[in-house]
């Protein structure tokens, strides 16, 4: 399936490349999200009359990710969740209480901007993590598990 991205995708390029995914996820994924349009010569036409509009909007959301990245630089935040004594937790703790952790403290961050590189975190103690704020930008942050 040939589609035209209307943004940046990581691993996949960047705005107006014209790119060839399987058909699943661009039909699934990157049409739906308005991460891409199907590479028709009437959307490349539209695609080309609406590029400065594109760009610009593109520009705005990196400049909002940078901004956040600075204000997310170096920052950690401690749960307090039920573990046993030696350590592992009752459940785990996954990017939907990071992110409510993190927005509690007035920093907002998405539960998809998280990643858990090695999944849910089911021992207490501190882990570093990235946050995907944008495809260009990334941060790195502590989470501090601690026992009840």
């Amino acid at each position: 399936m040939e589609l035209i991205l209307l943004e940046k995708v990581k691993n996949l390029g960047s705005l107006g490349d014209k790119v060839q995914v399987k058909p699943g996820y661009g039909r699934n994924y990157l049409v739906p999200h308005g991460k891409a349009a199907p590479a028709t010569a009437a959307n490349l036409a539209d695609f080309e009359k609406r590029r400065v509009e594109l760009e610009a909007r593109h520009n705005a959301l990196l400049a909002t990710a940078e901004s956040r990245r600075a204000a997310l630089e170096g920052q950690e935040v401690s749960l307090s969740v039920n573990a046993s004594p030696e350590g592992k937790l009752y459940g785990s703790v996954g990017p939907r209480e990071i992110a409510e952790a993190f927005s509690a403290r007035g920093l907002v961050v998405e539960k998809s901007e998280v990643i858990l590189a090695e999944g849910p975190i089911r021992v207490t103690g501190e882990t570093t993590l990235t946050l995907a704020l944008h495809a260009d930008v990334s941060v790195t942050v502590k989470v501090i598990v601690l026992a009840l």
